[in-house]
């Protein structure tokens, strides 16, 4: 996972939700269908893709997706 663009793939092909790179930068309230069992699972997916451990108090405390592909790529 490179881009933004690689981490909305991951969310759409892995958790089956149709977002775009327009709806990682809104309020995780505001993502259409997402809720805390696709936080878990995107954290799940993100360390086996990366091979690093992310925090997961620090993704609980993510205001957005931008800012959870941030911890995942170690921004």
């Amino acid at each position: 996972m490179k881009t933004i663009d690689d981490f909305v793939t991951i969310i759409r092909d892995e958790l089956g939700l149709a977002l775009t790179t327009e709806d990682v930068g809104r309020s995780l309230d505001e993502v259409p269908g997402w809720d805390s069992v696709h936080l878990l699972s995107l954290l799940t997916v993100l360390e086996r893709t990366t091979g690093r451990q992310i925090s997961m108090p620090d993704v609980l405390e993510a205001p957005s997706l931008e800012h959870i592909y941030g911890l995942a790529v170690g921004a």
